[in-house]
């Protein structure tokens, strides 16, 4: 099939899990024989000067990678208006660069290009499938109290009552899905994220260096990866980093990862009084992560939301225990006792109480890992799930084109609408 894919990261541009999606889908399904061409942008803060529109090949994926406007907007401060030029700029590109070529599908992921999607899709009169990473009102636990969230689900509301068909990459996902936009769960096509495992082994001699650079005393040391945003749960983390080092003393916490709580949780550190027990690595380079991760006595993962946790994954490949919360899908990925320990997100009491059993039996959590790490190879294989998007592609057809009304925001907690 011919397969025009919409998203707002792709490496080198990638902002989090969603990139790393994006390419794996979009590489496995050009080594299938499907014609893909991804469409996203260039970095941030460049413009065509710097960075011109590209139209390249890259392991048989064409990337239409656009250039910014000219307009002063910066996705800090202007995230909509930033937003919306974006995909003018990729509708443009789309209608003027793609030449004779005409997809049969368009795949849009996140409501970021909801605009150039829908517009495509319309506009080339083909089938359109969302993939729904994660929700506005998820990030926030239900309430969008804030202008910028509630026109955020106003989006995530029409690209999904727009498309013709919808995944999610948990079963946690779709019943969220289902119930903030008011749709039928039934169709919602489950697909999870996926990993190249060889990618995240580490040979024994660089994992014994990162353990020598980490923990020179031998004491246990515990990393966490990812973004530093409130609802990863990093702050939950942190204030039970007192009570595990009570129980087993000289436990460090090394947190790898950039974003917008990066000061309060120095701060968070600091009230607890372990300031000099936490390590703020910043962004590591790849073959640096995965060696940390590998040489790490436990890898946690406390998200408050969590659609998947891809984390999880690198975690497992590299041959980390798991300790991690049952938000969403990390749930779905880790499943305590078998293939780590689980905790609720958000109680630091049961989160520091999981860490102790890792920390107190490093027998039992080396074979959860290992059993961790085999799951890999079956239930997260790309070439499955691959296979399994082309399904989806290939059963949706175009449905009608009827004109959709603004939805209605709800005023309380958007999770609480429509409960007994």
């Amino acid at each position: 099939m011919r397969v025009l894919m919409v998203s707002w990261e792709y490496p080198p541009v990638v902002v989090g899990g969603l990139g790393r999606h994006v390419h794996a889908l979009a590489t496995e399904l050009a080594a299938a024989g499907h014609e893909v061409v991804v469409l996203s942008r260039q970095p941030s803060g460049t413009d065509a000067e710097t960075h011109p529109t590209t139209d390249t090949t890259i392991d048989g994926v064409r990337v239409l990678r656009v250039a910014e406007d000219p307009a002063h907007l910066e996705f800090e401060t202007d995230m909509v208006a930033w937003t919306l030029a974006m995909g003018h700029a990729m509708v443009r590109a789309a209608l003027t660069r793609l030449g004779d070529w005409r997809p049969e599908v368009v795949h849009a992921h996140d409501w970021l290009v909801a605009h150039p999607a829908i517009t495509l899709a319309d506009v080339l009169d083909v089938p359109l499938v969302a993939t729904v990473h994660a929700t506005e009102a998820g990030r926030y636990n239900g309430w969008l109290s804030a202008a910028l969230s509630r026109q955020v689900h106003s989006v995530e509301w029409w690209l999904v009552r727009r498309a013709d068909a919808l995944i999610t990459c948990s079963r946690a996902m779709r019943a969220e899905v289902a119930q903030l936009f008011d749709v039928d769960p039934g169709p919602i096509a489950v697909l999870r994220n996926g990993i190249a495992p060889r990618r995240w082994r580490v040979p024994a001699a660089r994992v014994a260096a990162a353990r020598a650079r980490y923990a020179p005393d031998g004491r246990p040391f515990l990393l966490y990866f990812g973004r530093l945003e409130y609802e990863k749960g990093v702050h939950d983390l942190v204030a039970a980093l007192p009570r595990i080092r009570h129980a087993h003393p000289g436990t460090r916490l090394l947190v790898a990862g950039t974003g917008t709580m990066a000061e309060q949780l120095v701060e968070v550190a600091r009230r607890s009084r372990v300031l000099r027990s936490v390590r703020f690595l910043g962004h590591l380079p790849d073959d640096e992560l995965a060696a940390a991760i590998a040489a790490a006595d436990a890898v946690v993962l406390p998200s408050r939301y969590e659609p998947f946790g891809i984390v999880a994954l690198e975690a497992a490949a590299a041959g980390a225990p798991l300790v991690a919360s049952s938000a969403g899908g990390l749930g779905e990925v880790v499943r305590d006792g078998e293939t780590g320990v689980s905790f609720p997100p958000g109680d630091v009491g049961e989160l520091a109480r999981a860490v102790g059993r890792v920390l107190v039996d490093p027998a039992a959590a080396a074979r959860r890992a290992r059993r961790a790490r085999a799951s890999l190879g079956t239930d997260f294989d790309w070439a499955r799930i691959a296979r399994a998007t082309a399904d989806v592609y290939a059963a949706t057809s175009r449905g009608a084109r009827g004109e959709l009304p603004r939805p209605k925001i709800p005023t309380g907690n958007a999770f609480a609408v429509g409960r007994g």
